[in-house]
């Protein structure tokens, strides 16, 4: 059972686990690097194929604040922002909760005013230019620890962009246990927050179970490891709590050995509400249509289970009713087309 690429590129897709800074391609990357040229990051888009290749978890870490660093401006930070959509659109994503970072800019002299200034004015740009809904999810950049924390928690609920819906954590799981971030969490869902934090992907299940008890999880970014755990299965099941899976990302951090060894198939069997992302997609060499691809072959779907998938993220994010209603009604004319 094969699902055309060129089905899989036209259908009209949301994805809610995707990182700003992780979403420049080699294009845009080239284009802040030549702006600042003292930057390691090479400037030619070929070298950066190579320059893109992790060892591990911890190298790839490395390289994307390599590509942080290449944010200097307020202008740095909307070119990113809006080529970012114009290459989503390309893909026909017509909605993206984009995860934000602003605590690694704001570190590095930006101010957090002209950092929200610049995503929104790239956002209600791109809205207009390509038809493309975008929304943050800020996170916390756990290898910052607790300063993160309070700094992405005051920007979040004191400066809040109004393309803003949820509240998360990234970065490297070991060494930065989730419980301790439980005040931020509980300070942003009372601001109406949504909480959104990743958890079990280079740890065990107990990391998803600290984000659900602790951080209050309504959706879990990668959960690899959840089907090593059957109760947090049975849990994660009868709470509906959906499931952000990047397959190509869990194999280039090695999160995963291989696609074989993937536990999409064993989530979705499970009966887990599972949706289809992309990460941090130029880095790991892929694309939202790529992930759709991988997904169809690995869950054998034809073309009506393809749409479901789609529908399943529009579904579960944190977009208004009516942008619901309108992209699922689209992606059902287009199934039926």
């Amino acid at each position: 059972m094969t699902v055309s690429r060129e089905f899989l590129a036209g259908l009209p897709k949301a994805e809610l686990h995707v990182h700003h800074v992780g979403s420049a391609s080699p294009r845009i990357v080239a284009e802040l690097a030549a702006r600042h040229p003292e930057s390691p990051v090479p400037a030619d888009p070929a070298l950066l194929a190579e320059y893109f290749k992790f060892s591990d978890f911890a190298h790839f870490i490395q390289i994307y604040l390599s590509v942080v660093e290449l944010l200097k401006t307020p202008e740095d930070i909307r070119l990113l922002t809006y080529e970012i959509a114009r290459e989503m659109t390309g893909q026909n994503l017509r909605y993206a909760e984009l995860t934000v970072t602003p605590y690694t800019s704001v570190i590095r002299g930006i101010a957090a005013e002209a950092f929200c200034e610049a995503i929104e004015d790239a956002r209600i740009a791109a809205e207009k230019d390509f038809g493309i809904t975008l929304r943050w999810i800020f996170d916390i950049s756990g290898e910052s620890g607790l300063p993160a924390a309070e700094e992405t928690l005051r920007i979040a609920t004191k400066i809040r962009p109004e393309g803003l819906v949820g509240f998360g954590l990234g970065g490297p799981e070991i060494g930065v246990p989730r419980p301790q971030f439980a005040p931020h969490f509980e300070a942003a869902i009372a601001e109406g927050l949504r909480s959104v934090p990743h958890a079990g992907e280079t740890t065990g299940p107990e990391t998803i179970w600290d984000a659900v008890r602790v951080l209050k999880a309504e959706r879990i970014g990668h959960g690899t490891s959840t089907m090593q755990d059957p109760a947090l299965v049975d849990y994660l099941g009868e709470h509906r709590i959906p499931l952000e899976v990047s397959p190509t990302s869990n194999i280039a951090t090695r999160a995963v050995a291989s696609y074989d060894e993937h536990p999409l198939r064993a989530m979705v069997d499970a009966g887990l509400v599972v949706t289809i992302n992309s990460d941090d997609p130029p880095m790991f060499g892929t694309d939202l249509t790529n992930e759709y691809a991988v997904a169809a072959k690995l869950l054998e779907l034809d073309e009506a289970g393809v749409a479901e998938l789609a529908k399943t993220a529009v579904q579960v994010s944190f977009a208004e009713d009516s942008v619901k209603k309108s992209l699922v009604s689209e992606i059902d004319a287009y199934a039926a087309g």
